[in-house]
């Protein structure tokens, strides 16, 4: 066979939580990282407001409470030994990252400046905690440049602009991956004792998000036709903060710096919602705010959208009524120029997108798909686990968005996402490393890239009645608008007619450009099936889900359900048909109660 790899441990995916992964593995093991994209393109670099720790900077903070915080945001979904386990690493990952270099904003003192976030809590008084350890507003470009230097210290190899197209498998084991290079068109087998999953999520099955090109649910697709289940797909974050029709993201950290939401008429409407933390509450439920404000007519001009403000007059104002005060007790102030400090890409996206600047004027604002709090099951030690029994798969691990731990639960609280993949992305690493040391490499079936290559001879050779940018438009706005922030069963059955049309309109699919070199149309038309499969568990997993919980909002049944309902669906896919189990959420020191913010 030709362009074949071995590696101790190959990693699949090159964020934050593939290069976390690839650095902890690579002190003991033969590492390769594998991307589709360049390193530092991938999509850890947008995440803005910060990561994190209750380091207490500014204020008294425990890991207990950003424990308890994470479990009340996940709505009583997420397990919570992994929770804590999160948490209680938290600190340390800060000052690791810090050590390697990352340049945290500080304080007067010299300390790691924290910001307030949605839904982070001092636990006795209930009022929002400085836990947000930020680097301006673009931590998550600056942890991914923080890690790539670090990977090239430590001498993993990289494979860069490699689209990973199947998982081998043999005897039950991971024995690698198949992988075409961009450049050449040429297929690559990746030879491994151990395969680390960290591809990213899935946002781009709808029409508004803030998700980059690249996130198709490439990893997820992969593993689901290889057999392994998916797990909390329906669980899917929008988040309330999105520039309006593009949904760039403004983030979180405009309103932990004071910014508040304002509707058509000119109101502060968010202490209807959430009396306690306001514009602070967590996504989800700002994101149905912001949807009930629209649908009740007091969106702007009667359209899909309100306005975000971070004016400092208002700010001000809105600190002043609500009682805010700098970390010394003065009253919360703000000026222009600490506002352009504190959030310069968001003003340059204003600026540059909108023509508006944030300094004197509001922002158009809309929720954006986000994030997913579904994904890949995996341990607390990034193991794939592949039933409800929580067995493990010998040799797979996964880490970052495109894992499920489930540490999110139905909503994930901003800034987790960061420590999420700079924690389990590291216990990846760690156990892939061990896992392959003890490991012998697997014998590769004869034709490895047998199944690779049949998917790409069928795009090439399909009937031609079909075009894959029709089908990709199509899918993304009946997602968004039927298995979106409100869903019924009427709408998500409507919306799997549609996919099971899709699927079939797919295989008469041929692409045009018949070159090897880049051939993005290609690479597009493989992307939309992983999305139409995604898209297809995402939607049988909600219209199963008979409740109402974080980020899974149905009309229909819009009461969470603990009785029914207090369970992880898993979803596998076997000879073309879907089966769904489920298994119980880990509860420990917190039971189940009503979310009040």
């Amino acid at each position: 066979m030709a362009n074949v790899h071995q590696f101790d441990v190959v990693v699949v995916g090159a964020g934050g939580a593939g290069l976390m992964a690839g650095l902890y593995a690579s002190r003991t093991a033969r590492t390769a990282v594998i991307s589709k994209l360049y390193p530092t393109r991938s999509h850890t670099g947008a995440a803005q407001g910060g990561i994190s720790a209750a380091l207490g900077n500014y204020e008294e903070d425990k890991p207990e409470w950003h424990t308890y915080d994470t479990v009340k945001g996940s709505d009583y979904l997420g397990d919570q030994d992994a929770i804590e386990f999160m948490c209680n690493e938290a600190i340390d990952a800060i000052i690791e990252l810090e050590h390697m270099g990352l340049p945290f904003d500080r304080t007067p003192q010299g300390r790691i400046s924290q910001r307030p976030f949605g839904g982070h809590t001092n636990n006795v008084t209930g009022k929002p905690v400085r836990r947000a350890c930020h680097a301006a507003d673009r931590t998550g470009h600056m942890i991914l440049q923080t890690l790539y230097q670090q990977c090239l210290k430590n001498k993993v190899t990289f494979f860069d602009e490699y689209q990973v197209l199947d998982f081998i498998a043999v005897n039950g084991k991971a024995a690698g991956v198949v992988a075409v290079e961009l450049a050449t068109g040429e297929l690559h087998t990746f030879h491994a004792k151990a395969v680390i999953f960290a591809t990213g999520g899935h946002g781009r099955i709808f029409e508004v998000t803030s998700n980059a090109y690249a996130y198709t649910g490439d990893g997820a697709a992969i593993l689901l036709r290889r057999g392994i289940p998916l797990e909390d797909m329906e669980f899917f974050q929008f988040h309330p903060t999105g520039i309006y029709k593009l949904g760039i993201l403004i983030t979180e950290g405009v309103r932990g710096e004071g910014g508040v939401l304002i509707n058509g008429l000119g109101e502060r409407f968010m202490p209807k919602y959430a009396p306690t933390v306001k514009d602070l509450a967590s996504r989800d439920v700002i994101s149905r705010a912001i949807y009930t404000e629209i649908r009740e007519g007091r969106g702007v001009n009667g359209k899909n959208y309100v306005w975000l403000d971070v004016r400092p007059e208002s700010v001000i104002k809105y600190a002043a009524m609500d009682g805010r005060t700098n970390p010394d007790g003065s009253p919360y102030t703000i000026t222009a120029e600490q506002v352009l400090q504190k959030l310069p890409d968001i003003i340059d996206f204003c600026r540059v997108y909108l023509g508006v600047d944030p300094v004197t004027q509001m922002m158009p604002i809309q929720p954006t798909a986000h994030y997913t709090m579904g994904g890949i099951p995996t341990n607390k030690f990034g193991e794939v686990v592949i039933d409800s029994n929580n067995t493990v798969f010998s040799g797979l691990y996964a880490a970052g968005e495109c894992a499920c731990v489930s540490v999110h639960g139905a909503n994930r609280l901003g800034t987790n996402s960061l420590l999420d993949l700079v924690v389990f992305g590291k216990y990846a690493g760690l156990k892939a490393a061990e896992y392959a040391k003890h490991a012998d490499f697997e014998k590769l079936p004869q034709e490895p890239e047998a199944e690779a290559k049949s998917q790409f001879e069928a795009l090439r050779n399909g009937s031609d009645k079909e075009n894959a940018f029709d089908i990709s438009t199509e899918m993304k706005k009946v997602m968004f608008e039927e298995v979106g922030i409100y869903r019924n069963e009427q709408g998500m059955k409507r919306a799997l007619e549609k996919i099971a049309e899709w699927k079939e309109r797919y295989t008469h699919i041929r692409v045009q450009d018949t070159g090897r070199i880049f051939n993005t149309e290609l690479l597009n038309a493989w992307e939309l099936g992983n999305m139409l499969d995604v898209a297809e568990v995402v939607a049988v997993s909600a219209l199963n889900r008979q409740e109402s919980r974080g980020g899974h909002s149905r009309e229909d049944f819009p009461q969470r359900d603990d009785a029914n309902w207090l369970k992880h669906t898993l979803v596998w896919k076997q000879n073309g048909k879907i089966n769904i189990d489920y298994k119980p959420v880990t509860i420990t020191n917190y039971q189940p109660k009503e979310r009040v913010y």
